[in-house]
């Protein structure tokens, strides 16, 4: 299970060392670097993102069900 995920790995840290080699590639390694960013707190904070919408749906529907 850990190789495909290594090779995985080891594709993407090519691809930004080649783009991060290329000027013109800054935006594009900026870009990347906020989406691994913002990809980890997703998954760090899942369980938390999970309930917060599941108790945003259920008022929602409770409210609604009053109207």
């Amino acid at each position: 299970m850990w190789k495909p995920l290594k090779c995985r790995k080891d594709a993407v840290l090519s691809a930004v060392r080649e783009i991060a080699a290329d000027e013109e590639g800054v935006g594009v390694v900026e870009i990347i670097l906020i989406l691994v960013v913002l990809i980890s707190l997703v998954v760090i904070f899942k369980k938390q993102v999970t309930q917060i919408v599941k108790d945003i749906l259920n008022k929602a529907t409770n409210e609604a069900k009053g109207i």
